[in-house]
């Protein structure tokens, strides 16, 4: 049974405009090129309270939930604390994690010609961002080495935490995906088929995508738009789901529209 795919994303700096999420339409993008789609997101602002009860509601589930933003070291990043409280778990130092991070700090004092000093007050300070709940696991960072970790839930959830960083997030999500839910992917079976419909209503039409889906093993979307540059006022109407189950249902979906007699534009197909 396929998984659905959660996003949160941590960060005042999102809600406040500072800077512009990135995650979300990556995430879908990496989710889409192996078949699977994203089910939901939550942005939440840097306040322990909200983020930890986001955690506890991702915990409850079963879902696959990738977390990015806040598991530094700094006093504005809680992502690591809240979701030991989420779970009720003590927090430790991963000993795999001290000795990625060891491992990082070493590379920086021969890059910039100096003897590394564990004792450093920086250095100490930095053996924190290893510092995760009881039973987490390591999840790899190819950009610098310091790890993101993945926690299960008391629901069957696995929620996976990142960086904020994109260019540290995306390859360790990609990581995360190619390696415990490869026997998930499906590339080339999931289909999208939409037309576009001029002058109809939404309401007028949901019986037939009621129709649809009871008769067909598919999803039916609508997107109405008022203000297309090309298109103008009309209905982006189709169905998605498994291919072998997507072609008779289009059929069907475009039987039913030229029955009501709607006028139909151009056809798409997305896989």
């Amino acid at each position: 049974m396929i998984p659905s795919f959660g996003l949160i994303i941590v960060g005042d700096e999102i809600l406040s405009g500072k800077r512009s999420d990135k995650h979300l339409p990556k995430v879908i993008e990496l989710l889409a090129q192996r078949g699977l789609s994203l089910s939901w997101m939550r942005l939440v602002g840097d306040d322990r309270d909200r983020i930890t009860a986001t955690l506890r509601e991702a915990f409850a589930g079963g879902d696959v939930v990738f977390s990015c933003g806040g598991i530094g070291a700094t006093p504005d990043d809680h992502t690591r604390q809240c979701a030991a409280a989420a779970l009720g778990v003590d927090l430790v130092l991963h000993p795999e994690a001290r000795q990625l991070i060891e491992a990082r700090m070493r590379d920086l004092a021969a890059e910039q010609g100096q003897v590394f000093d564990p004792e450093r007050p920086d250095n100490v300070h930095r053996y924190n961002m290893g510092v995760f709940p009881v039973g987490a696991r390591i999840i790899a960072n190819p950009y610098n080495k310091i790890p993101g970790f993945s926690c299960e839930g008391p629901g069957g959830a696995r929620v996976h935490f990142l960086p904020g960083f994109p260019v540290m997030a995306w390859p360790m999500i990609e990581g995360v995906l190619d390696t415990q839910y490869a026997h998930h992917q499906r590339q080339g079976a999931w289909l999208e088929r939409s037309v576009i419909v001029f002058g109809a209503m939404e309401a007028a039409l949901t019986p037939l995508m009621e129709e649809i889906e009871r008769v067909h093993p598919v999803k039916v979307f609508s997107l109405p738009s008022v203000d297309h540059p090309e298109f103008g006022r009309h209905i982006e109407l189709g169905v998605k789901g498994a291919s072998a189950g997507v072609a008779s249902a289009y059929a069907d979906l475009l039987a039913g529209l030229q029955s009501h007699g709607a006028k139909l534009g151009p056809e798409m197909v997305r896989n």
